[in-house]
């Protein structure tokens, strides 16, 4: 069983950081753009009519009930389809455009930190202690390391900004779910979050007028069937999976290594260099999450050595 749970731990982080890649696949960039350079709003709206259809019928197979009836259970709906789906992924795939998968993946490796520092501030009774404090400030270090942003040049810097943009928005929006204490089954949320947001990128794509003329190429095709099929539908059951079995702190480390991955499959297929700003960024953010988490780390390690 244990390494079931480390096969299927790998597995998660290597769908979900080879996602990266798969957007800038879309995407582009500003000297080489791809299809949906000019509508990368409507990329991700695309990617989740397809993921919200698989994950709906999903749902329906194996969830006791499919359809949200009660109040509240909209409320978590809709937070998870407006922060969560649409702003997070909006964000995330105009972010793309201007940095390479790895950054990317480093930046929002960062959302663990900031959930727990959301859920201070929505738990009054809750405090982060000295030693959280200086793990958030790390935290945001890594990103500006990353970033390295020019005050005379921030254009060059914004599409970081995007991406920690849009890690924000995932931290809101778990919190928030978390807040709501909703009894709906996570496969049921999770279709209609997926059809609530891609419905709302849909509209935010035709407020900002982006269009696309033609069909995309082969590869273009490959990646927005890859983002669809496997990195949502697969990636959100694998991880629905993993988190009955291990808990949320121990899920909460694929984040770290999600961006390994990214970077690999950046470097391989679309030829991204690594550079050291990026390991930078990623060491400093990895030991800002060991700051903020030391004590839920160190209960956790303890319990494995009670467990043995």
């Amino acid at each position: 069983m244990r390494y079931r749970n480390l096969l299927l731990f790998l597995t998660l982080a290597a769908v979900w950081g080879s996602a990266f890649m798969a957007i800038k696949a879309g995407v582009g960039g500003p000297d080489a753009p791809a299809y949906f350079y000019d509508a990368p709003v409507l990329f991700a709206a695309v990617r989740f009519d397809i993921a919200g259809v698989i994950m709906l019928a999903y749902a329906v197979w194996v969830a006791d009930r499919w359809l949200p009836s009660e109040r509240n259970e909209w409320a978590t709906i809709g937070v998870g389809a407006v922060l969560i789906i649409s702003g997070y992924h909006a964000l995330l795939f105009v972010g793309q455009r201007g940095t390479t998968s790895a950054a990317a993946a480093v930046i929002v490796s960062l959302s663990p930190v900031l959930t727990t520092a959301f859920a201070r501030a929505f738990l009054p009774e809750e405090r982060l202690t000295v030693v959280g404090i200086v793990g958030m400030v790390l935290g945001l270090v890594g990103v500006v390391v990353l970033s390295r942003p020019d005050p005379a040049n921030l254009i060059s810097s914004r599409f970081e900004a995007l991406v920690f943009a849009a890690a924000l928005c995932f931290a809101l929006g778990s919190v928030l779910t978390r807040r709501l204490d909703s009894e709906l089954a996570t496969e049921t949320m999770e279709a209609w979050s997926m059809i609530g947001g891609a419905i709302l990128m849909h509209a935010t794509s035709l407020g900002l007028g982006e269009t696309v003329s033609g069909i995309p190429d082969t590869g273009e095709t490959a990646a927005l069937a890859y983002l669809a099929i496997v990195s949502s539908a697969l990636g959100f059951l694998i991880y629905f999976e993993l988190l009955d079995r291990l808990g949320p702190i121990e899920i909460n480390l694929v984040s770290y290594v999600a961006p390994i991955f990214a970077a690999l499959t950046g470097f391989l297929f679309l030829g991204e260099y690594i550079g050291a700003p990026t390991v930078a960024g990623f060491v400093i953010i990895l030991v800002g999450f060991v700051l903020v988490k030391h004590r839920a780390i160190q209960s956790e390690l303890q319990r494995h050595r009670t467990d043995r």
